[in-house]
């Protein structure tokens, strides 16, 4: 699987799916960086078939509407800090990865990982 983290979640989160064999880029590594269009990381995605982590709920109504992108994990923590955001992700890690097999929208909450759609 392929993963791609977008702007409000850390840089470093790449190398916990790095290290865990996966292909994992961040915004920061795009050509606009952080100012990379949602547009763009959406065509991203559908052409690489990666999965886009992220608090930005226009990527939730993209996919809803459009069905782009390829598929989405959405963390919906609120303000948390970006140490417990890490926390989080790293916590929930093995089921985010379970869940993105076969599932579409993945959301991941304070408690737990849950799939929106399949």
């Amino acid at each position: 699987m392929k993963f791609l983290i977008d702007a409000q979640l850390p840089a470093t989160l790449t190398k916990l799916f790095i290290e865990s064999g996966f292909d994992c880029i961040h915004t920061v590594e795009l050509p606009y960086k952080n100012l990379t269009s949602d547009e763009t990381i959406r065509e991203i995605s559908l052409k690489e078939n990666r999965i886009v982590i992220t608090k930005d709920t226009d990527f939730f109504h993209s996919f809803i509407l459009n069905r782009k992108p390829y598929k989405l994990v959405f963390v919906t923590v609120g303000n948390l800090r970006i140490k417990e955001i890490t926390q989080l992700l790293v916590l929930h890690f093995q089921d985010i990865v379970a869940a993105a097999k076969d599932n579409s929208i993945i959301e991941l909450n304070k408690l737990r990982v849950k799939i929106l759609a399949p």
